[in-house]
């Protein structure tokens, strides 16, 4: 006697008397041959419920989808995350036929959708797993299909991708030509896991570090990816510099102004670093598209005036202690000018965050590459120059 016969048939004894769910959950756990085999066995009224289970919680084997290498360097279409269509058929294929289509032919964890297609393979309408349960055997894929369906074409931008998909939500979305043609498949979730490497990658992209290094890049390639953009940011802090060369003579008379120059820069630059981590997560989405830049920036306007203004007057308290404990004159205008120049830098800063990725982006570069280096030269020139001009002004 077979001994792999046997237990097949005890195993499929076992499911005929289980409740439909815990054998889902049961068969899930095997390979997709192991599970048409345990199908092919039982009677169609089990397997149906079984099925209706199965479907809806399995998860797609690993050979059939893109692997996450697939992502790097793409362009940003959905054509370059398509995996091959399957679970297509006719439309004159009646619902008992596609039940056994589903059940023996396909890998049965993979099956969501049944996509009908013509001779020229042109999609007509999709069948959810649940309406072929539901209907009749003897009806048509025709009869039961959703007509003009949701569909992707090859060269639609990830972003547009990625917002319809938050929209509509589906597990699979099917991918056809200019002429309706169906020519692969995209999973909702590889659409999200392309924007969740996008937007990890745009944290090295702001300091110079490109996207394409990982931790097993060679030494000397990291070096290339990296050096360029660390000499660029030398020459944009010989720009600070410059400016705070320019009033010595007021940081020499006023001391207390050296010691808040690095709390004005790091408060602005971290305004301006919110700013931009909204902006390059807008472009990501593809958000921009439904708001305009002028209401961007007046909503990045009121929010550095306001925190401007909140934090200005704590540094300004502090300015005011510190000046009368080492005996520096005017402590009242110095803390004015601390929180002038707060306010003042924090909205440039927050203009700043949004203007830099845009501009990169006009010009065709990437958006996320570098920018926190110009942003930083940004705001450290405006809001040191501002303090150490409104201090010259006001007390020279």
């Amino acid at each position: 006697m077979n001994t792999e016969n046997t237990e097949t048939e005890a195993g499929s004894t076992a499911f005929t008397d289980m409740d439909p769910v815990i054998a889902a959950s049961l068969l899930s756990r095997e390979t997709p041959e192991d599970i048409q085999k345990a199908l092919a066995s039982l009677p169609p009224d089990t397997v149906l419920k079984i099925a209706s289970h199965l479907a809806a919680g399995a998860k797609p084997t690993e050979e059939k989808l893109p692997s996450v290498e697939h992502l790097s360097g793409i362009d940003g279409t959905v054509g370059q995350l398509m995996t091959e269509a399957f679970g297509v058929q006719p439309p004159d294929t009646t619902v008992a036929r596609a039940l056994d289509f589903v059940v023996k032919t396909e890998p049965f964890t993979t099956v969501t959708y049944i996509y009908v297609a013509d001779e020229t393979g042109k999609l007509l309408g999709v069948v959810a797993m649940r309406d072929l349960l539901l209907a009749r055997p003897g009806q048509t894929l025709e009869d039961i299909m959703r007509k003009e369906p949701f569909v992707f074409t090859p060269d639609i931008r990830m972003p547009e991708a990625v917002n319809a998909a938050l929209a509509k939500r589906h597990r699979l979305y099917p991918v056809v030509d200019e002429n309706g043609i169906l020519v692969g498949l995209v999973y909702g979730w590889k659409l999200f896991e392309y924007v969740a490497t996008e937007i990890s990658a745009q944290a090295g992209s702001m300091v110079g570090v490109s996207s394409e290094e990982c931790v097993s890049t060679p030494i000397f390639k990291a070096f290339l990816m990296r050096h360029p953009w660390l000499q660029v940011n030398l020459l944009t802090a010989f720009a600070a510099a410059f400016v705070v060369g320019m009033f010595e003579d007021t940081i020499a008379r006023i001391v207390a102004l050296a010691v808040f120059l690095p709390v004005l820069a790091g408060q602005s630059g971290n305004t301006g670093c919110q700013a931009l981590a909204i902006t390059l997560r807008s472009l990501t989405l593809g958000e921009l598209a439904d708001v305009s830049v002028a209401k961007l920036l007046k909503k990045e306007i009121i929010l550095g005036a306001m925190n401007g203004f909140f934090v200005g007057l704590i540094a300004a308290g502090a300015m005011y202690l510190y000046a009368m404990m080492t005996d520096t004159p005017d402590p009242l205008v110095l803390s004015a000018v601390i929180l002038t120049a707060m306010v003042g830098a924090c909205i440039g800063s927050g203009i700043f965050g949004v203007l830099v990725p845009l501009t990169l982006r006009r010009f065709g570069a990437d958006p996320a590459m570098a920018s926190s280096i110009f942003l930083t030269t940004f705001t450290d020139v405006l809001g040191m120059g501002l303090m150490l001009a409104l201090a010259t002004t006001l007390l020279m």
